[in-house]
């Protein structure tokens, strides 16, 4: 099945519950992370508060207006998918990183995650011919060792779906170990080679890298490596930007992060 593409545009969609009917045909024009986002925010019997909410953020990056980087969206063509499976209040965060892979990554759907039920959709997902779906997880937390691969190999016809538990990380163990629809698949273990720079959430081992980090991995052993690199500089921009905002300092657009950023999205030179 096609997944909707990540043609994201900044939407009024305020922290707020009870949006109008209209928002429902507005959110066609988003991508997978907004949407659910969007329908998240709708069943919401309160608004939901995030740190800094008293500055108005940007609805298309969820960083403050005078730190927007939505114009420095990189768009990279990928034969690879990405599904995110997110924890309840995820898609809320404006730190999430889901969303930067939904900026970039044309083919990434993204669906809410609880114990009892799964989205048909998700299931019919899994079951799509096109895709060769891996869950992408520790191997050490997983009892079948068999079902652990530590690369991708092309299948004909076929195309790599990533499969990532978008939760904090005792989250995304309960998620694993809860989601019997997922016990069939691959399971695959990454091995980095350097920790994680996310600086926007705190968390107790330096090897537990953010969403976009594991994503980009996950690119680069599917044999994108433009796309990996390119997804990895935008997250230093994102986290460059959110940042600066938080501390209310002026963004540098000639600084390192924004240059790598500009120079993997200019054309390659032509031999002459």
């Amino acid at each position: 099945m096609p997944i909707q593409p990540a043609t994201a545009q900044p939407l009024d969609l305020a922290a707020s519950p009870g949006h109008s009917a209209s928002n429902a045909v507005a959110r066609l024009s988003l991508h997978a992370v907004a949407r659910l986002r969007a329908t998240r925010l709708e069943r919401s019997l309160k608004p939901f508060i995030a740190r800094g909410s008293r500055k108005e953020r940007c609805t298309g990056c969820r960083v403050m207006h005078s730190h927007c980087l939505c114009a420095l969206r990189p768009s990279v063509p990928t034969t690879a998918g990405v599904c995110l499976i997110m924890c309840d209040i995820e898609p809320l965060k404006p730190s999430n990183t889901g969303w930067l892979i939904a900026d970039m990554v044309a083919d990434t759907a993204a669906f809410g995650w609880a114990r009892t039920a799964v989205d048909p959709t998700l299931l019919e997902m899994l079951a799509d011919p096109q895709w060769q779906p891996f869950v992408v997880f520790p191997g050490e937390y997983v009892e079948a060792a068999e079902r652990v691969v530590t690369e991708v190999r092309p299948v004909a016809g076929k195309r790599p779906l990533f499969i990532l538990l978008d939760a904090t990380w005792s989250e995304a163990r309960k998620m694993f170990r809860k989601s019997p629809y997922l016990d069939h698949l691959p399971v695959l273990s990454l091995q980095p080679e350097q920790l994680s720079n996310y600086r926007l959430r705190r968390s107790k081992r330096d090897d537990h890298l953010c969403t976009s980090e594991v994503a980009a991995l996950c690119l680069e052993l599917a044999g994108e490596p433009h796309a990996a690199d390119t997804l990895s500089a935008y997250l230093d921009v994102f986290t460059n930007h959110y940042l600066n905002a938080k501390n209310s300092v002026k963004v540098d657009w000639e600084d390192a992060a924004h240059l790598r950023l500009r120079a993997l999205g200019e054309p390659a030179a032509t031999p002459d």
